[in-house]
């Protein structure tokens, strides 16, 4: 499995009908009991009323679809 492709701090724009602007915020590394690296999940957040809402599964191949450059 590769090292994590996006850092802290990456912007991008979630799909859907109403999309949003989300910030990556940590990366979540799963490693197996041989201490080989399983899974990269990103924790990313978003504003919604003022309040900062989190989502702790969000996939690399989301983050790249809608990739904003800063």
């Amino acid at each position: 499995m590769n090292p994590p492709r996006f850092k802290i701090g990456q912007r991008f724009n979630t799909s859907g009908k109403y999309p949003r602007q989300c910030t990556v915020v940590d990366i979540l590394r799963t490693y197996n009991s041989a201490g080989a690296l399983v899974s990269v999940r990103y924790v990313a957040e978003h504003e919604f009323l003022g309040q900062k809402i989190l989502d702790n599964n969000v996939l690399e191949t989301t983050i790249a679809k809608g990739l904003v450059e800063a």
